[in-house]
């Protein structure tokens, strides 16, 4: 029970390893000395495992790899996971659309409770996370005796780096024959665009309502390319149909830590303040100098 494991983003197996993946194990190694293991879930991993053999502190790679694993859903991934993770003593997962529809479902099916958006690890047991839109910070303590299941606010963290050690070793778990069918992998939409990722993009350009228009928002889109930004909106932008919700930043959308945020025409909602809290430079375009951004 004293090992831990970080259960990594879903991810294509012929990709690098993910940021969100590299920044929770960052998370893990805070926590403490225990023994970090590392699992993927997916197909066609052998790429991907290849390339995490020289993560540091990690002690073992293991990997679900199966081709109807290729889109894993939250109640799949719950059912490889149930009897494996009662040897854990501490389970993390990204705070990514991912790890928020996983972790909460494996804590329900172990009946432990779970610590969401860890901004910091103060001992081992002790975690501050956000509340209240991220204007206040509370401290958690996870009682002696009951494992540790949390999710990593990704834009507190910085990915972990790789060593300079032996080649971990890699071991392929068994997949069952038969898996859960509860939920079904329907369609993936891809960004066909070729801008950065919102979550891990340097540069973020952002169109509030104030634009009038799709076709006002679609300037910013012209800039970002320039800059090799990724774009976002705020929610009141989404709702007014001139961005899709994949691109809404804030509480009840995306939360980032670009080094530049330009919001243009965004007044700045607690909500969508709460989504840029860790950019390091922010950039207000906006008319109102009263406007809370």
């Amino acid at each position: 029970m004293d090992r831990m494991l970080v259960i990594a983003e879903a991810q294509d197996g012929a990709s690098p390893v993910s940021e969100a993946t590299l920044k929770t194990l960052s998370a893990a190694r805070k926590i403490g000395p225990a023994g970090v293991d590392v699992l993927w879930i997916g197909t066609g991993l052998d790429p991907l495992l290849a390339k995490a053999q020289s993560l540091a502190g990690v002690e073992r790679l293991l990997a679900f790899d199966d081709p109807r694993l290729a889109h894993p859903t939250a109640t799949l991934v719950t059912g490889l996971l149930s009897t494996m993770a009662r040897d854990y003593g501490q389970i993390l997962m990204p705070g990514t659309s991912f790890g928020k529809d996983v972790l909460p479902r494996l804590a329900g099916v172990l009946k432990v409770p779970m610590v969401s958006d860890v901004l910091e690890v103060l001992e081992a047991r002790v975690f501050k996370r956000g509340i209240y839109a991220g204007n206040v910070h509370t401290v958690v303590r996870v009682p002696a005796g009951i494992p540790i299941l949390a999710t990593v606010r990704l834009a507190s963290w910085q990915p972990a780096e790789a060593g300079s050690g032996p080649a971990i070793p890699v071991e392929k778990l068994p997949v069952p024959d038969t898996l859960p069918e509860s939920a079904r992998f329907v369609e993936l939409a891809v960004d066909s665009s070729g801008r950065p990722d919102l979550q891990s993009a340097r540069r973020v350009v952002s169109g509030g309502r104030a634009l009038g228009s799709r076709e006002n928002f679609s300037l910013l889109e012209k800039l970002a390319d320039r800059l090799n930004a990724a774009v976002g909106a705020s929610r009141a932008a989404v709702d007014a149909g001139y961005a899709p919700n994949d691109l809404q930043v804030g509480q009840t959308g995306k939360i980032i830590a670009p080094e530049l945020y330009m919001a243009f025409g965004i007044s700045g909602a607690i909500q969508h303040l709460t989504g840029i809290r860790d950019a390091r430079t922010i950039v207000a375009v906006n008319k109102d100098p009263e406007a809370p951004i």
